[in-house]
């Protein structure tokens, strides 16, 4: 018995050396955060992680620290893998933080999904509630300019349509008027032929009547 006993806090006294090296250097790592020595502090939490990889706690902080750094992609995988954690509230307080790191990022909709996870878990969320309606009237009025640069677009189409209408208009009564112009010169062209025939026809009648008045008349023979 004492050899199996024995055996056995062999296997679970190198875990607990572990779990006591992770909680020191993490507890190093938040010291360091508190600081604002980023770098140092994540530091620590990564060797905390070769000490215990499957901590949601050390990933946790190492996604503030990311966020701290404006590593925003990378903080929110960090945070994605402190989602396996149990305690709700825990999950509640990474879903906030994923919250802010989304509006950081400028991911607006994904954000209020995120704060929206966070009341679920925890309703009481002050601070939860107040960056959702924070976020959701940041939708809205980033949503008004759209609308009215859309709106815009649609009065500059309507102006320019119009602006092709009256052109085309134009363009069809000048064409138009040359049809008529031409019409008028053809008429006119016209009416002077009839006019030169008229003279013409004058005066071949004028000869002829000169050469009647002017035969001499051949006295009978009797």
């Amino acid at each position: 018995m004492r050899w199996m006993v024995t055996a056995l806090a062999l296997l679970i006294l190198p875990a607990l050396v572990w779990a006591q090296s992770a909680r020191k250097r993490v507890a190093e790592g938040n010291e360091l955060f508190s600081q604002e020595k980023y770098d140092e502090a994540s530091n620590k939490y990564q060797d905390a992680l070769l000490d215990d990889p499957s901590s949601t706690e050390i990933q946790f902080n190492v996604g503030n620290v990311l966020y701290k750094k404006k590593n925003y992609e990378k903080a929110l995988e960090s945070y994605n893998k402190s989602l396996n954690a149990d305690d709700p509230l825990f999950q509640s307080k990474t879903y906030y933080n994923m919250g802010n790191t989304l509006y950081r990022n400028g991911k607006l909709p994904e954000s209020a999904l995120a704060y929206e996870q966070a009341l679920k878990l925890n309703p009481d969320d002050l601070d939860a509630k107040y960056n959702l309606e924070f976020v959701r009237n940041k939708m809205k009025e980033n949503a008004q300019p759209q609308q009215q640069d859309q709106q815009q677009q649609q009065q500059q189409q309507q102006q320019q349509q119009q602006q092709n209408d009256q052109k085309e208009q134009q363009e069809e009564q000048q064409q138009q008027g040359q049809q008529q112009g031409e019409e008028k010169e053809m008429s006119k062209e016209e009416a002077e032929r009839l006019l030169e025939a008229l003279k013409e026809n004058q005066e071949e009648l004028k000869k002829k009547q000169a050469q009647g008045q002017g035969r001499a008349r051949v006295a009978k023979d009797w």
